[in-house]
């Protein structure tokens, strides 16, 4: 293999554990890799970014990456960083789930093409859905001691005093099922090397075990560090809950503005993680940031980059319009080419009030829109000397006074927005 995953990852702060021997066994020739990713939503979130960049870089690297959905491990919940067991979901439901989370990683990793290393999707209920309890216990359950599972960080944390809830046997036979989806694979596909965070080691290095007891083979497990903000704040979480890869859940301008506010030192590190930008072009980031911190030059470059490969050019272009519609000089043509919800996104905890679009239609004079309809500025006094200041504007443009908010100055058929100076904002909702 020319390119050498292991020293990719190693540079870009990837690679927290492998086993030894993993570099050398991957130089040899192009080996089958697999990550899980869990199905109880219908998408991803950027707390699976790294997996996920984890599998495209290996197959970039010319290996042959499979992404394992966990239909059936879905069905259980993973204790590993959990306090609490998740809910259980239906075979319909899963199925939608893979199928969206399928189109999501087809962003990153080509499944499509005839080349020997085409990315595979495969789902563990698929065989574990005819497997019975029976059948597991006495094939899976009989090489692996109570003693070795016990010793698990996984296990021993959500056993210990601190967690007063104790563990499921459910949940506790959750690595026997992780560690037959390894053997599974590596008997069905050839497929020796799992990987995933850090927290997962002990979950992989169980499935290696039952290769070497039941397959009489050698697995291969590889983790990457848990993200983590360098302000101790969780990552992947905005104030509103999980930041989503489906525009739907996450506009793509709450996703741009996410990494784009990203802390320098965040930035640096995110960067090599987070993008396929080579070693130079990111030093060279480095550098030109360091001059001129100001600039954000690190933050705006990895929101482009990844809001490209998650969502698309045009969905960046309209966030960068989007942004610049509070930061920047931008006109009521900016305005209306906003989507209502981009709209709403942009303008999130700017005070509203509701007028009839009948007032609207009959012209409404800007001095009642600023004042008694909506409450924006205390009194029709402080109305006037603001647009004598000449210090309002109304979607964007300067007003004098006299003028009459009308019709053609909705935006989305809905919302017109009302500014004084630059900094304070209302939304007027027309119903």
């Amino acid at each position: 293999m020319a390119v050498n995953f292991i020293e990719e990852l190693r540079w870009r702060g990837m690679l927290h554990d492998a086993m030894p021997g993993t570099e050398e066994y991957l130089m040899e020739q192009m080996r089958a890799a697999y990550v899980g990713f869990d199905p109880t939503a219908d998408s991803l979130h950027i707390g699976n970014l790294v997996p996920i960049m984890l599998l495209a870089h290996y197959q970039r690297a010319g290996h042959k990456p499979f992404a394992l959905v966990g239909g059936a491990t879905g069905m259980i919940g993973d204790p590993s960083g959990k306090s609490a067991e998740r809910n259980l979901l239906d075979e319909k439901t899963l199925r939608h789930n893979q199928e969206s989370i399928k189109g999501q990683l087809a962003q990153f990793l080509d499944f499509e093409s005839n080349a020997a290393n085409a990315a595979v999707l495969v789902n563990n209920y698929d065989w574990m859905k005819d497997f019975s309890f029976l059948d597991f216990i006495r094939d899976v359950g009989k090489h692996i001691t109570v003693n070795y599972m016990m010793a698990k960080d996984s296990v021993k944390n959500r056993i210990s005093s601190e967690s007063s809830d104790g563990m499921s046997f459910t949940e506790f036979t959750y690595q026997l099922v992780q560690g037959y989806d390894f053997l599974h694979l590596y008997k069905e596909h050839d497929c020796t090397l799992q990987m995933g965070g850090s927290d997962q080691w002990g979950n992989i290095t169980t499935g290696t075990e039952l290769i070497r007891r039941i397959g009489s083979g050698k697995g291969y497990a590889l983790t990457c560090p848990l993200i983590t903000k360098s302000d101790g704040s969780k990552f992947g979480k905005s104030e509103g809950g999980n930041v989503w890869l489906d525009a739907k859940r996450t506009s793509p301008y709450k996703f741009y503005q996410y990494w784009l506010n990203t802390s320098d030192e965040d930035a640096e590190k995110y960067i090599k993680i987070f993008t396929f930008l080579t070693k130079d072009e990111i030093e060279n980031l480095v550098t030109e940031h360091a001059e001129a911190p100001h600039q954000r030059i690190l933050q705006k470059k990895l929101a482009d980059e990844i809001t490209i490969m998650v969502h698309s050019q045009e969905d960046l272009d309209n966030a960068i319009k989007a942004s610049n519609i509070l930061f920047g000089r931008s006109t009521s043509e900016d305005l209306k080419g906003l989507d209502e919800a981009t709209f709403l996104d942009v303008f999130e905890g700017v005070p509203q009030a509701e007028i009839s679009k009948s007032m609207i239609a009959d012209g409404l004079d800007v001095i009642g829109a600023l004042a008694e309809h909506t409450g924006f500025l205390k009194s029709n006094g402080e109305a006037r000397r603001a647009l004598k200041e000449n210090s309002i504007s109304v979607n964007k443009e300067k007003i004098k006074e006299g003028y009459s908010i009308a019709t053609e100055d909705l935006i989305n058929d809905q919302f017109v927005l009302l500014q004084r100076g630059k900094k304070n904002y209302f939304v007027i909702r027309a119903v």
